[in-house]
């Protein structure tokens, strides 16, 4: 072979070599997507592992959110875009989990379009009530409630998100009946439920916790099965007097379906690296989020539980988005 032709042909070669092939994962900034506005649990939980996440990846990890239709805009972005690794989903039960049985014409297949690749929180809400409400424990909410069916109002941030169906399924176990106000957002619903336009509310932690210990609002307990590291003197629902209620949120990393499996891997072990951080685990305190460690495989388990759950929720309300 001629020896001066053998540069030109080495070129020739390499560019006949897939990018995938000739580039290890990664090899340019990642993004994490996620589908709410700035400001809310989901985002600061996509900010608090971004640095940690660059760190262990060796690229700069960039979050972009992308709000609109419940989550559903975002996520929908994510599972259409390239599966190479580069493009995440920060993903929340409270939203992914319910989006099949909420919107009859979703344009992708959470289960099928997106994998799972590790949960990172589990975040419980509060139930509050305004203190000017005659009762101090969840039986007397109950009770009160019963002798006079849909007098109590329960504010949320809209038709559909996890803090409606929190209530819905409140009501459903407990035999009760409140008159459902939805709002465009947090802000406001807290705002009359502290005014007692409203009477109670199944809130985010970190948003009622100065009300709760100023006692502008009354806490009858969190919906997780376990109490909040947050607020471990408040039982939770389930201790006090409603067994087996539970209405809490996971969130994680998802991604596109077919990114390969090696990619994943790298992802994985880069969030779980993060976790460990106790830098990031007191973020997570402070926002009352505790840390939810779980694989791909035990993430899609409970993103298929909650599916389930929610899902017959949504139905036997009759749950409709506006």
């Amino acid at each position: 072979m001629n020896l001066r032709l053998a540069p030109l042909l080495l070129n020739v070669l390499l560019l006949c070599v897939p990018l995938s092939v000739r580039a290890e994962y990664p090899d340019r900034p990642i993004k994490i997507v996620v589908p709410f506005a700035p400001g809310g649990n989901i985002d600061l939980t996509a900010r608090a592992i971004s640095s940690g996440m660059s760190e262990a990846l060796g690229q700069p990890v960039i979050i972009e959110n992308k709000p609109g239709a419940g989550g559903m805009l975002g996520a929908e972005l994510v599972a259409r875009s390239a599966a190479d690794g580069y493009t995440l989903l920060l993903a929340s039960t409270g939203s992914l989990a319910s989006a099949p049985a909420l919107y009859p014409k979703l344009g992708f297949d959470p289960v099928k379009d997106l994998a799972t690749v590790r949960s990172l929180t589990r975040v419980p809400l509060v139930l509050v009530v305004n203190p000017k409400l005659p009762v101090k424990t969840l039986a007397e909410l109950i009770a009160f409630s019963k002798s006079k069916p849909g007098g109590l109002s329960m504010a949320s941030t809209g038709n559909g998100t996890s803090n409606h169906l929190a209530g819905e399924l409140f009501q459903r176990m407990s035999g009760t009946k409140f008159t459902h106000i939805p709002y465009r957002g947090s802000s406001q619903a807290l705002a009359d439920v502290l005014s007692g336009q409203v009477d109670l509310m199944f809130d985010n932690v970190p948003t009622s916790l100065p009300f709760v210990r100023s006692g502008k609002l009354l806490a009858l307990g969190v919906t997780s099965t376990v109490r909040s590291s947050s607020l471990a003197q408040l039982p939770t629902l389930a201790e006090t007097g409603l067994p087996d209620y539970e209405a809490s949120t996971t969130t994680g990393i998802v991604v596109p379906a077919a990114t390969p499996k090696e990619t994943v891997a790298k992802i994985n072990a880069a969030i779980a690296k993060t976790l460990a951080s106790p830098k990031v685990r007191e973020t997570f305190f402070q926002l009352g989020a505790d840390v939810s460690d779980l694989p791909a495989d035990a993430f899609a388990s409970v993103m298929r539980l909650e599916a389930a759950k929610w899902g017959k929720v949504i139905r036997d309300a009759n749950v409709k988005i506006d």
